[in-house]
Formats: C-alpha cells, structure tokens, sequence
C-alpha cells in the first residue's frame, strides 16, 4: 500500500509538472479557462528592464497564432497572464506603463479611450507585490477583464478597448519588442 501511494504521488507530481512551465522566477500554466473557455499559451517571456526581471508574461488563446495584429483585433475569448517578480513594480509604476502603453498603441489617439483608460488603471487600487498575479483577459460577449489573484476587479466593454489594450504588448510599439516576440512564439 506505502508503494502503491507513493506512486500515485510521483504521478500526480509528474502531471502537475507537466502542465507548467517556468518562466525566471514564475512558473505558468500551460492551459487556463475563463468565461467558460479553455485558451492554451501561445508564447512567454519575461519584461525585463535595465537586466532587471519585472514580471513573466504568457499569452493564452483558443488557436496558436503568431499574427499579433489579427490576434489584437479577434473578438474572442484570449488572456495575458502577468505574474510579478520583482519588487520594483509597484502600483504606480503599473499605471505609468499601462498609461504609455495605451499612448503607444493608439498611436497617441487617446480621447477615444481616455475614459475607459482611467477607469482600467482604477482597477489597480492595491500595492503591487511579488508573486501577484495579474490577468488582462478579454472575455467574448463582456469585455477587458483584470483579474487579481484570480479575484475579478472590473471590466471594460468594447473592441476597440480590447485591441488598444493588447497591442500594448503586441502592437507595432509594444512596451517590450522581445515579450512581443515571446508572446508570438518565437523563441
């Protein structure tokens, strides 16, 4: 009986392995659902600035794809997971790069969007800390979700918010040219 639980624990821990992936410091998993719908990671990486790690992203959808324009533009269901690991982010410094990097992907064509901007960056309320997560999920049929530690902060209804706010990581000015690439599934 001893070997037989024993077993079933290298099992269970050999599958439990198997469906993440390490990324630094961070470990991701390899399929996550939300609204109903099981996405499966299409690339990862790490933001890094000045050698320094800030978070590990992963980028899950439906089908793999490496056009990141058609993916910012698809109204369906796809997610960006962001696990902190550095201690250098904080709250503010969040809202500086989300701020920046809406001024970048709409090519500085904020009024559209600034409302919705505002009220996206207010969904950030707490300090960030290391191994907080983040995911920025666009859920078909309700909008641009942040989720918190897998706890819903609020969401923002519309398209044309979905893509400015992905192409911040997958436009033609992503906040990271390597993330972005990552992210597409070129290593």
């Amino acid at each position: 009986m001893k070997k037989l639980s024993v077993l079933l624990f290298v099992f269970i821990s050999a599958i439990s392995v198997q469906a993440q992936i390490e990324v630094g410091d961070a470990v991701l998993p390899k399929t996550v659902s939300f609204n109903g719908e099981t996405l499966s990671i299409n690339g990862y990486g790490l933001r890094e600035k000045i050698f320094i790690d800030i978070y590990a992203g992963g980028l899950y959808l439906k089908k793999k794809s490496d056009n990141a324009s058609a993916i910012a533009k698809a109204d369906e269901t796809m997610a960006i997971k962001l696990h902190i690991v550095s201690g250098l982010m904080s709250r503010n410094k969040m809202e500086g790069a989300l701020r920046a990097g809406f001024e970048k992907s709409t090519n500085g064509n904020l009024k559209p969007y600034q409302e919705r901007i505002d009220k996206f960056v207010g969904f950030i309320k707490d300090e960030i800390e290391v191994d907080q997560v983040y995911d920025i999920v666009y859920e078909k049929g309700k909008g641009s979700v942040l989720y918190k530690n897998g706890e819903e902060k609020g969401y923002i209804i519309g398209l044309d918010f979905k893509e400015a706010l992905f192409n911040i990581w997958l436009g033609s000015k992503p906040a990271d040219k390597g993330l972005k690439k990552e992210l597409l599934g070129d290593y």
